[in-house]
């Protein structure tokens, strides 16, 4: 039988992140008789190292620190030049877009055969972005986009290669989330009888909490048992504990950080909204989806491929903000169609987004980039 070929899988960072945690599943899942991973982080070693270390995979931080500053990405790359040298991969598979760029130069310099690039979020933060991915095209082998929206928008707005794009999505834990004990949502300070509305993710412009508290706002003056729970950090956290506080919501809203039994906290709450300007394939849908949960979305990337609006969840458009309000009020004061509609979505993600089939698209890519 023949050795298992290698493959380098590179990340920005290895924290709680959508990205990071798909990371894990797509390297831990791979059949070990074909491949040998190792996993690179261009930043320190991150939380996420344990599990991937606990699988027997090797884990080498590059500790560029800021990678995010043009020095920092150089830095990142001289030092990823000389791992990839070392570990002399077949294969190097990227995620987000520093890894992306600083493996597509390391990669050249140290001859990596095949370079595959993750992309995970239609990028709207800065065209120069989009700018970056369009010259090092060339160094690509194939780019993997999450959904179909993201890979349209990549060739749109990027220019990348049509023939170098295919789609893979994100798969989730069905089992993990549908099964969790609901968590008690009295250590966040929400009362027993609360109607609980959730948020999770970045605390940050493309997640859009700050929309989303004032859309709360109207809520709360109509329904008195709702309350809005937001999970998860970012650098927007201390604008929004300060609008909670001007708004006079701070009873109502609460900000309980990283948390790790996310599907414990959904399985509690009643309501699943996920207020974003844009995206790739959104994990937290997913689990949210999995977990069995009622849930509203803003119509951005990847989310129309996961619901039908109306049949298994509610959709918005991105900049209806009365049309949010509206669909989360709808959905408290209607529980047993909200329900009917979380079943369907469990259906659909317990059906169609596995960790399995995903594991195996990503094996069948490589496969046909080797030869």
């Amino acid at each position: 039988m023949p050795a298992p070929r290698r493959i380098s899988f590179l990340i920005t960072e290895l924290d709680h992140g959508g990205a990071e945690r798909a990371l894990v599943r797509i390297v831990t899942g791979l059949d070990r008789h074909l491949w040998d991973p190792r996993v690179i982080s261009l930043s320190d070693r991150g939380p996420l190292t344990e599990p991937l270390e606990a699988a027997g995979i090797p884990v080498t931080a590059i500790g560029a620190g800021r990678v995010r500053s043009p020095e920092g990405l150089w830095r990142a790359t001289a030092g990823l030049t000389t791992c990839l040298k070392e570990q002399q991969p077949a294969v190097l598979q990227t995620f987000l877009f520093h890894a992306n760029i600083a493996g597509r130069f390391a990669a050249r310099r140290a001859r990596v055969p095949a370079v595959v690039s993750g992309i995970r979020v239609a990028e709207k933060r800065g065209r120069w972005r989009l700018k970056v991915d369009r010259w090092t095209d060339h160094l690509v082998s194939r780019h993997v986009c999450v959904s179909q929206s993201v890979a349209d928008f990549s060739i749109r707005e990027s220019g990348l290669s049509e023939s170098k794009v295919i789609v893979i999505p994100n798969g989730v834990d069905v089992q993990r989330f549908a099964t969790a004990e609901p968590a008690d949502l009295s250590q966040f300070g929400i009362p027993k009888d609360a109607a609980t509305i959730l948020s999770v993710g970045r605390l940050d412009e493309q997640k859009n909490p700050l929309g989303l508290l004032h859309r709360f706002a109207a809520i709360a003056e109509q329904h008195s048992q709702a309350h809005l729970l937001f999970v998860g950090r970012g650098p927007d956290e201390a604008s929004l504990g300060a609008e909670i506080v001007s708004r006079g919501l701070k009873s109502r809203v609460h900000l309980a950080g990283w948390q790790a039994d996310v599907p414990g906290i959904m399985r509690a709450c009643d309501l699943f909204v996920l207020a974003s300007n844009w995206e790739g394939m959104p994990n937290v849908l997913l689990e949210a989806g999995a977990a069995g949960i009622p849930v509203i979305a803003t119509r951005v990337e990847g989310v129309e491929e996961i619901i039908t609006s109306g049949e298994s969840g509610v959709l918005v458009g991105i900049s209806q903000q009365e049309e949010l309000a509206t669909a989360i009020a709808d959905c408290l004061a209607d529980r047993d169609a909200a329900t009917e509609r979380a079943l369907r979505l469990q259906q659909i993600v317990s059906e169609q987004f596995t960790w399995e089939s995903v594991v195996n698209s990503y094996s069948k890519l490589y496969e046909s980039l080797l030869g």
